[in-house]
């Protein structure tokens, strides 16, 4: 070990000793307990999110992050989900020279049974998993007003059986079967809507009936009296926390599918379209 080696080494062992004896005594100064309770913000969070008795302060749901996420803090969610579409949009920007549907025609003969893909036992088992993921994936998003989920988580999992198929099958396999750019910006496009539908829906309400109303509102205030129905069919929905999980449900697997098949795009395809004029 030469002297540099020999120096950096001492260095930090100096180091590390330093900082364990200052966290150890009061050289940092003293620093207060954990709190043996929950702290008053999170106590109000608790007490408003499902409080029937006070119509007024609640989000009538039990899941206190997605009443957080979509009522609480819902513009701030909102310009979240834009960003990640504007993310998209770019992507298909770059690949704007590419025709999916003609990658597709000019494979043709690539099908399941003739030699691409996987092994059969693979391509038997994602068909056997692909629509118990669908499945998982719409429950996490309809009750995450109810139980931990929501519509982000439950559009990421959903987006995992196209992303299977993708690697069972071959990217072939979902473009000849119509899931490709266009039905997936669609389905984004309209998940989006949706959500800018449910933000505005009370405010539109509100013009209509002549009523003081605001945007991302959810249950009715002491000076907006309208609000979404917390209830369908006696079923609680949690107002506007519903349609904001399916619309962003929507989006998200959209959105999600969409990148998986851009970048499943053979690179010498993409290199021969985007690499440009070429000048001595």
């Amino acid at each position: 070990m030469n002297v540099k080696k020999a120096l950096i080494l001492v260095s930090l062992i100096i180091l590390v000793l330093t900082l364990s004896a200052a966290f150890t005594s009061s050289a940092l100064g003293h620093y207060p307990l954990p709190l043996s309770g929950v702290r008053w913000l999170a106590s109000w969070y608790l007490y408003t999110t499902l409080n029937p008795q006070y119509p007024k302060f609640t989000a009538m749901s039990p899941e206190a992050v997605t009443a957080i996420v979509w009522d609480y803090r819902g513009l701030d969610t909102l310009f979240e989900t834009a960003v990640f579409f504007l993310a998209i949009v770019g992507a298909l920007a770059l690949m704007r020279g590419i025709s999916l549907k003609s990658l597709a025609e000019s494979n043709e003969t690539t099908t399941e049974g003739a030699g691409s893909g996987l092994s059969l036992i693979s391509k038997t088992a994602a068909k056997l998993l692909t629509p118990l993921i669908i499945a998982v994936s719409a429950s996490i998003a309809l009750h995450g007003h109810l139980t931990p989920g929501g519509g982000f988580q439950g559009g990421s999992a959903a987006a995992v059986a196209p992303l299977l198929l993708l690697v069972i099958f071959s990217v072939y396999f979902l473009l000849r079967r119509g899931i490709s750019e266009k039905p997936m910006l669609t389905l984004r496009t309209a998940g989006l809507l949706g959500i800018y539908l449910t933000a505005l829906a009370v405010v539109f309400t509100g013009l209509v009936t002549g009523v003081n109303a605001y945007v991302f509102q959810n249950q009715p205030k002491f000076d907006a009296p309208v609000g979404i129905p917390a209830y369908l069919f006696n079923t609680l929905v949690s107002g506007s926390l519903f349609l904001f999980n399916l619309s962003e449900y929507l989006a998200v697997a959209g959105g999600f599918t969409l990148v998986f098949i851009l970048l499943s795009i053979p690179e010498e395809l993409v290199m021969s379209l985007i690499r440009g004029e070429e000048h001595e």
